[in-house]
């Protein structure tokens, strides 16, 4: 997903970099949500010996079949290394600062969900939020566990780059592993439930499509949310992608990319890499999801009677991009 050379035009403010449609969000503040947070990780603490854990296990069984999924649903193996963590003070004065991080009303999981679900609710009237649970373990499960019927959050994995212990990932990874990057990949994972797609389309086209449509989910569900942080693109990497997307467009176009069908060559440009190699070592990786969104956002600009729910039933790629007139121009101003 990367082109030969960029054309670096510098950077836009945010607000023209915006592919969303934030702008017209409507008022949900009347639209009443009941979310309990549930903070598994005061409990988990407690336990004075391996037998609690164990028996914090049996009272929560979800962790074991859903959460952490490196050990077997009844090794005892997992009780007595989680034990072994929360001895640990090292840990513990981790989970302290973690404490104090997600207590604030910024980033405050349960409060930032609960808004992102009045909007979900007033999209979708039937949508019944999910039990919630936050962990903490010492990296012990995974990241996030999101089904339609509960989400579990390791919050040691998002403790941002201020925290004393950060996940094991790539550099080009840990963006997302912030607190503000909490909740719009719980509605990113959420979209799939409404996100329509061809299943006989297996074209690049489709996958940029199907990415747009999801960003576009989660900025009609978290409108504050930064682009760059859904994107997981600095600043400086989305102003270059906007400012380039003639040249990034005719690029899949003159290379005929739009209608590939091979999941190897789908992967350079929808796949997670540190950049585009194809295009050239300044175009950030996943930046044919980036393209795809700004088709979709386009096809809302043309289309403003368009309903999110609409949109996201449209399953035709080809026509979505044929009636948003997307040829890789920049928004006017």
């Amino acid at each position: 997903m990367y082109f030969t050379r960029l054309l670096l035009l510098g950077s836009l403010l945010s607000g023209i970099l915006a592919c969303g449609t934030s702008d017209r969000h409507p008022d949900v503040s009347h639209v009443q949500v009941v979310l309990t947070v549930e903070r598994l990780e005061n409990e988990l603490f407690a336990c004075e010996s391996v037998e609690a854990v164990r028996e914090f296990l049996m009272k929560y069984p979800y962790l074991s079949h859903h959460y952490f999924t490196d050990f077997p649903a009844a090794d005892t193996l997992l009780a007595t290394q989680l034990y072994t963590n929360l001895r640990n003070n090292e840990l513990r004065g981790f989970k302290q600062k973690l404490d104090s991080l997600f207590s604030t009303n910024s980033n405050d999981p349960a409060q930032e969900l609960r808004e992102a679900f009045r909007y979900l609710t007033y999209y979708y009237p039937d949508f019944t939020p999910p039990r919630v649970a936050t962990i903490v373990t010492g990296f012990l499960g995974n990241d996030l566990y999101i089904s339609d019927s509960l989400i579990v959050i390791g919050l040691d994995y998002f403790g941002g780059p201020q925290a004393r212990y950060r996940p094991q990932v790539y550099d080009y990874q840990l963006h997302r592993y912030q607190p503000a990057a909490l909740v719009p990949a719980i509605l990113f994972f959420l979209s799939d439930k409404y996100n329509r797609i061809d299943p006989a389309d297996r074209t690049l086209l489709a996958d940029m499509i199907g990415y747009g449509k999801a960003f576009e989910f989660v900025k009609h569900m978290a409108p504050q949310t930064p682009d760059s942080l859904l994107l997981g693109f600095s600043e400086r990497d989305l102003s270059r992608a906007y400012n380039s997307q003639t040249q990034l467009w005719a690029f899949l176009v003159e290379n005929k990319l739009l209608y590939e069908s091979s999941e190897l060559k789908k992967q350079k440009y929808v796949g997670e890499r540190p950049f585009t190699s194809e295009m050239g070592p300044e175009v950030p990786g996943g930046i044919g999801r980036w393209i795809g969104w700004r088709i979709v956002s386009k096809y809302l600009a043309e289309h403003p009677e368009v309903s999110l729910p609409e949109l996201m039933k449209m399953a035709n790629a080809r026509q979505l991009l044929q009636e948003s007139g997307y040829k890789g121009q920049l928004d006017e101003e």
